[in-house]
């Protein structure tokens, strides 16, 4: 039967007239992203309480009033903090089993799904508001700060010394990787991970620990170790969660866990790795909200971006992009192919793996166990009459190929390459056996970029850098002294790291007729750069220096990602 909607709902409860739901509507699609009950209440028409009642009878739940509910300690216990802050929920009362829970959202019916599988039991949602919700986890978790050494040190003092590390009975794992202490544990760690918007997951055997880290803004940080007998116990449960074979542990495996955490979705490819010690697991953490899909917001400068976009728009040729692993190559094409995905437009990608899925693109994923490399997938590609290509990565000679051949077929071919900054690209390519002219011919332009780490706001503080310091620049020290410089002291909210957040920088060299030449003359890389640089080139070097003299970034972090180039 199909859902009522929401506005239906307020004109039978005659909280609305129908004359108001079309200035609703109309106002609607003015901003489409601001839901129907959001502006009612915004245009005055209704209350926060009625808008409530109306979701709760859209969603066949009840109204809560958690001001004047009473929460039992073994119900909180159920549900760690972290878990009730991102899911925007407020746990109520369980009865045979059944967790109810009041929603901030209850729109969101997959967070439900979720809770199930995170915390092994039926939940059922009720309706509040979203301002009560937050009210109610700040007052009711004020004492129960739970924390992953609080779980771990729960699990130790449970534990039995006997344990041996080495047994292993598979009835008994599949028993311990459902126990509560298993689950309270990894769900801890997944949603800190997520809310602390990290990028991967580490689960290490050694033969005396089993380590846990999260990598967040390029840098590893550990967390407190829980007992290494239980290092079983946790891959089993992971691997239970990815849908994996907990009884083989001899081979590699690859899985994915979907969630869908305050109402987005949130994708976790599961590797599953045989070490000396046991089984290694990392688990790519990939959040839509985290990275997003938008040139306006990669963090390249106006006069680069401008730049770019020309050249994105060109109805032939090759853009690479350039940089080291991680260095966000991935996000600047799909923020290309985003923009230009429109319905007069077909785009095919092709790459190894599949990073987002992005309705209007076809993806085809590399898997060379079946002889689906770059390259025949290019070839199949070519039939299937596309007008922009993406390959994940040119790796050699046929790839390359091919891709020349569908530049100069009409297409516009995006890919990246592993070089240093811009004008290497140039010299990569020649490695890899392509000729010289058709380099010329083809490749349109080239941007290098890596990611650096932004200051923490919160403890940004302005400091008087040393004459040594200053020298790494290699700038003159007078000129450098006009500006100001900043670090981040450490704080909560950065982990102490004095850095939150990162940012690219980016290099553009556009092959322009005159580079054309240079290239078929063999001119050297440094004549390239600094010919390209005449043309309004800006190095990696440069972009970073600006970043420090904006106070975006610290002088450590632009001299550890970029090299200074040799200008004349």
């Amino acid at each position: 039967m199909a859902q009522r909607r929401l506005g239906q709902i307020l004109i039978d409860l005659g909280y609305i007239t129908d004359d108001q739901l079309w200035d609703l509507l109309e106002e609607q699609k003015n901003s489409p992203e601001e839901l129907i009950g959001q502006i009612a209440i915004r245009m005055g028409h209704v209350t926060e309480d009625q808008v409530t009642e109306a979701l709760a009878e859209q969603w066949g739940m009840v109204v809560i009033n958690l001001k004047e509910t009473n929460i039992p300690a073994k119900v909180l216990e159920l549900v760690p903090q972290t878990m009730a802050e991102i899911y925007r929920i407020m746990p109520i009362s369980i009865k045979d089993d059944m967790l109810t829970v009041a929603m901030a959202d209850p729109q969101n019916v997959m967070a439900l799904d979720d809770l199930r599988n995170l915390l092994g039991m039926e939940v059922r949602g009720a309706v509040s508001n979203e301002r009560d919700v937050e009210e109610a986890i700040v007052n009711h978790y004020a004492d129960k700060d739970d924390s992953i050494e609080d779980v771990i040190n729960e699990m130790t003092s449970d534990d039995d010394d006997d344990d041996d590390v080495d047994t292993f009975d598979l009835a008994s794992m599949d028993e311990l990787a459902d126990a509560a202490p298993i689950r309270k544990l990894l769900n801890m760690v997944l949603l800190l991970a997520i809310k602390d918007q990290a990028s991967d997951v580490h689960f290490e055997p050694f033969e005396d620990e089993f380590k846990i880290r999260v990598r967040a803004d390029g840098v590893l940080y550990e967390m407190v170790p829980p007992p290494r007998h239980l290092a079983n116990a946790i891959v089993s449960r992971i691997k239970v969660m990815a849908d994996l074979d907990i009884a083989e542990r001899r081979l590699p495996q690859d899985g994915r866990i979907e969630l869908n955490v305050g109402g987005n979705p949130v994708d976790m490819r599961v590797s599953v790795l045989p070490t000396m010690f046991g089984e290694a697991v990392v688990m790519r953490v990939l959040d839509r909200t985290v990275v997003q899909l938008d040139l306006n917001k990669i963090g390249m400068d106006p006069n680069t971006l401008s730049r770019f976009r020309g050249c994105i728009n060109n109805p032939n040729g090759i853009v690479l992009v350039t940089g080291p692993t991680g260095s966000g190559k991935t996000t600047t094409l799909y923020s290309a192919l985003n923009e230009k995905n429109e319905i007069t437009h077909k785009i095919i990608t092709t790459e190894d793996p599949i990073e987002y899925d992005i309705d209007g693109i076809i993806q085809v994923p590399v898997n060379p166990d079946i002889d689906v490399t770059f390259a025949s997938a290019l070839r199949a590609i070519l039939r299937h009459d596309p007008d922009d290509i993406l390959i994940g990565e040119i790796r050699d000679y046929e790839t390359a190929q091919i891709a020349i051949q569908s530049a100069l077929t009409g297409h516009l071919v995006f890919s990246t390459l592993h070089t240093n900054d811009a004008p290497t690209a140039i010299t990569r390519l020649r490695d890899i056996g392509v000729p010289t002219f058709l380099i010329t011919a083809c490749v349109e332009a080239i941007l290098a970029q890596r990611l650096v780490r932004k200051i923490c706001t919160e403890c940004r503080t302005e400091f008087e850098p040393s004459d040594e310091l200053l020298m790494e620049l290699q700038l003159p020290i007078e000129q450098a002294r006009e500006f100001s410089f900043y670090y981040g002291k450490g704080c909560s909210r950065c982990h102490n790291s004095g850095y939150k957040g990162r940012c690219g920088i980016y290099e553009l060299m556009i092959v322009t007729d005159e580079i054309r030449d240079m290239v078929s003359a063999d001119a050297s890389v440094d004549d390239i750069r600094n010919f390209a640089r005449t043309q309004g080139m800006t190095t990696l070097r440069e972009a970073g220096l600006k970043l420090i003299f904006d106070g975006v970034t610290t002088i450590d972090e632009i001299v550890r990602e970029t090299v200074m180039e040799d200008i004349d």
